[in-house]
């Protein structure tokens, strides 16, 4: 991972036929049943769980210790049909570091970032890799709604009445005051993708450091980098088992074609 950089986020949502209990049954390699709509996921079979754990903030309960208790006690506060039930992150992790490495790493990372902010996070480390530790990444998916200081959900947003420079309510054509929506929360800030990736990228170098690597990585595209550069495309954990057996895949196929594109760049730059 140290020659290349990989940190995706999604919101799972209801509205796009996601669900957080389905989510984090795959994750954590569990059977779960959702108590929203009476569907059991199961990926008891899944292999190459390494690790799972979930972190609490110091004002959530400690009944959401248990997946199964957390992520059901989210889909059935949320009623909406379209509503957003958590944050899903799938990050690679340096090969050149160990399990345990990377496993203090992705902890600090997640401590640091999601917990701190009064997040409750869902950590596993996968590696579906017949050799071991070269196709290890990290799932975390973190709730989307605040929880109060009593341990129950709080609200997401509040709606306020837009004033005019007189402080009177404004009106829209309809003759009904405008109202806007206000964040309770900093999490949905529009800078935080690139906030939570170069502070991943920074905490990844100081392990690589520390464990006398030289590599290093950066969250940067190429091009902000100035590297002439194409930037391959993510396997999945579908087409990496596949290339792993020697099976060509489309994906594997397509970095193939911009590894030799970029040797012939080199040669040319």
């Amino acid at each position: 991972m140290a020659d290349s950089f990989h940190f995706s986020v999604n919101i799972i949502s209801r509205g796009k036929g996601k669900s957080a209990v389905a989510s984090a049954a795959y994750i954590s390699g569990e059977k779960i049943k959702n108590k929203w709509d009476g569907v059991a996921h199961d990926y008891t079979k899944k292999q190459g769980v390494i690790s799972k754990e979930i972190f609490l903030p110091d004002h959530a309960p400690e009944e959401y210790k248990d997946r199964k208790t957390l992520w059901n006690s989210v889909e059935l506060f949320e009623k909406n049909s379209n509503a957003q039930l958590a944050r899903n992150f799938i990050i690679s992790l340096p090969k050149e570091l160990n399990i345990e490495e990377n496993k203090k790493m992705i902890e600090e990372y997640v401590q640091n970032n999601f917990v701190k902010e009064g997040m409750i996070v869902d950590l596993a480390i996968h590696d579906e890799s017949r050799e071991g530790n070269q196709n290890i990444h990290a799932h975390i998916m973190t709730i989307v709604r605040p929880i109060n200081e009593d341990g129950t959900w709080g609200q997401k947003n509040k709606k306020e009445y837009i004033l005019d420079g007189k402080g009177e309510k404004v009106l829209n054509k309809n003759g009904k005051p405008k109202t806007r929506k206000v964040e309770l929360t900093t999490w949905n800030d529009k800078g935080n993708v690139e906030k939570w990736r170069e502070n991943f990228s920074d905490l990844c170098n100081e392990y690589l450091e520390k464990n006398n690597i030289e590599k290093r990585v950066d969250h940067r595209s190429f091009k902000r980098q100035g590297i002439k550069q194409i930037p391959t495309i993510h396997l999945g954990a579908s087409a990496s088992a596949m290339e792993r057996k020697g099976i060509r895949t489309e994906k594997g196929d397509i970095n193939r074609e911009i590894k030799k594109q970029n040797e012939l760049l080199k040669k040319v730059l």
